[in-house]
Parts: structure tokens; C-alpha cells; sequence
């Protein structure tokens, strides 16, 4: 759908927020806490951002997006080269960080990954949870949204690196408990200490967002396999060091997709039939076994399993 850059705010050192809007006063899709959307930038340039507004609030969506020159181009689009005013092509909301109900939160933000947790915070405040967040990130002015989240007060705890070293994980996490949901989202580092920290935790506690591939994910090529795309009956062969989705474009079949490296989740497809070795870093470990669906751009099938059914 075509949305206007209603407005455009700075938010920090390097981070701008977008607020946007249907340019004829309508309703936006529904949403809920921890939903991202694609942004389509260019033809070929495309971009998840998570809302981080009210999902209350169907007139109008709210992405941050931190600039990242080592990145792959989309941040420094958007910060250079869209403004308040311009119309931008979005997709419908998609969540793979849904919030789960519990009577207690802690939340763990690393820098921009403050956007998925705020309207969680505010999600847990209207259901009055029990819940604390630890926001941290280089300095207070590469922090975004912090003057907004001051309204919880001692809830939330803002920790800048170069004032008070890095987060302690250790006392937030250090005792295990079945009532609490962790939610995490930030860099790779701190996402793999929480994961680190909650180890011992019961299982299903621990709920994380990455914008890069987890650093264990399995990035062997694997065995040579067939894929059959359901709606069509085109079958396929994808060898060691061939994606599934590659193979599906070269063999015409339409596959939506984005980031592929598996963080996104704009590649999921149906698994009909099969034994998936998923290489995520999506879907968390119930969702694995459960085997009814897979990221097309990195998964393969399983050992053992010479062919998999897609419902494409």
C-alpha cells in the first residue's frame, strides 16, 4: 500500500523516526506489539522496520530507522533521501515477536532495538503486568525514544555504555523465574548474553528478535535435495550451494523475500510434506518442531529427506 511520510523526527544521533499515514485520512491495517512491516524503498531495495506506535491507533504507523554505514544501503536511503511528504510503498504488518501473555516482563533493548519493545512496554502497562526494561546502548544521545519512555519511571532503567559500562545482565537475569517472559531485541552480542543469562531459565521464557543471523547459525551447504512448489507442480533440484529460493527463481515461481540471510520472515512458505534443517533465526525452537513452514532463503531439508513440499 502507498503511505505518506506524514512526519519525520529526529530521534537521536543517527536515528529518525517516520510517522506514516494513508494520504486519505483511512484506517491502517491492525497490528499488534512486535509486528515489523516491509518498507519498499526502491525496486530492488526493500527494508523491515518494526512499529513502534500505538497499536490503538489504526490512522497512523510509526517505524525508527538508525542509520548504519557498514549496512547494506537501506538506513542511509531512508535518512538521506526520504522526508515528510514523500509517499513510500509499505506492506501489511507481520509478527514473529509476538508478545505472549504473562503477569511479568523483563525486557532487554540494545540501541535500536528499543522500537519492537516500546509498544510492548506500554502493552504490558495497560494489562497491569508486573514488568521492568533495561535500555542500553553506547551514549544517552545515540539512545532514541528514552524522553518518551521517562513517563514509567523507575520501570525502566536507561544504560548508556559510557557511563556505566555494559548492562548487568547477570543481577536481572541471575534468578530464574516460570511467571516471567523475556523479551530481548538489540545487537548479536547482547541478545546471545540474554540467551546466555536465561540458559537455565524454563523453557519458552526467553523470546529474542535479531537483525543479523545468529552467529550459530549452520551455514554448511548440506545435501543435494528436490523441491516441489505445490501450486504449480514444479519440481526443482537445489544443490549444496544453491538457496531454495534461488531455485525457485530460476524456475519462475514467485517467492516474496528480502533480506535473505533468515532474520526477516518475508520468505516463509508452507511446508506441506518434508523434514526441514531450519537456519533461521526467526522461528524459535516450538515453532522448529512443529515442521509446517520454513524460510526459504536459508533452510534446507533435513538429513535424510530428498524432498520437500512447498505450498507455492
Amino acid at each position: 500500500m502507498e503511505l505518506m511520510v506524514h512526519e519525520r523526527r529526529d530521534e537521536a544521533d543517527g536515528v529518525v523516526s517516520l510517522t506514516l499515514v494513508r494520504a486519505d485520512g483511512a484506517d491502517l491495517p491492525a497490528w499488534s506489539p512486535g509486528a515489523h512491516v516491509d518498507v519498499h524503498l526502491t525496486a530492488s531495495l526493500t527494508r523491515q522496520y518494526s512499529l513502534c506506535s500505538d497499536p490503538g491507533d489504526r490512522r497512523r504507523w510509526r517505524i525508527g530507522v538508525l542509520r548504519e554505514p557498514g549496512g547494506r544501503g537501506g538506513s542511509q536511503y531512508v535518512l538521506d533521501k526520504v522526508h515528510a511528504g514523500d509517499i513510500v510503498e509499505v506492506g501489511a504488518p507481520r509478527n514473529h515477536f509476538e508478545l505472549v501473555r504473562a503477569p511479568r516482563y523483563v525486557f532487554v533493548a540494545g540501541g535500536i532495538g528499543i522500537t519492537p519493545i516500546l509498544p510492548m512496554v506500554a502493552q504490558a502497562e495497560r494489562d497491569g503486568a508486573d514488568w521492568t526494561l533495561l535500555h542500553g546502548g553506547r551514549s544517552r544521545t545515540s539512545m532514541a525514544f528514552t524522553a518518551e519512555l521517562a513517563r514509567y519511571g523507575g520501570r525502566v532503567t536507561i544504560a548508556p555504555q559510557d557511563e556505566v559500562g555494559l548492562p548487568d545482565l547477570d543481577t536481572l537475569l541471575a534468578v530464574p523465574r516460570a511467571d516471567t517472559a523475556v523479551y530481548a531485541c538489540g545487537p548479536g552480542p547482547l541478545l546471545d548474553a540474554v540467551a546466555e543469562r536465561t540458559a537455565a531459565w524454563p523453557a519458552g521464557c526467553l523470546h529474542v528478535e535479531r537483525f543479523a543471523p545468529a552467529a550459530h547459525r549452520d551455514t554448511a551447504p548440506g545435501e543435494t535435495f528436490v523441491v516441489e512448489f505445490a501450486a504449480s507442480g514444479v519440481r526443482v533440484t537445489v544443490g549444496p550451494d544453491r538457496s531454495i529460493l534461488a531455485a525457485a527463481q530460476a524456475a519462475g515461481v514467485r517467492a516474496d523475500f528480502s533480506c535473505g540471510e533468515g532474520t526477516c520472515g518475508s520468505c516463509e512458505a508452507p511446508l506441506l510434506a518434508g523434514h526441514v534443517d531450519h537456519r533461521d533465526s526467526v522461528l524459535d525452537d516450538d515453532e522448529r518442531e512443529a515442521q509446517d513452514c520454513l524460510m526459504i532463503c536459508v533452510s534446507r531439508a533435513g538429513p535424510g529427506c530428498p524432498v520437500l513440499r512447498i505450498d507455492l
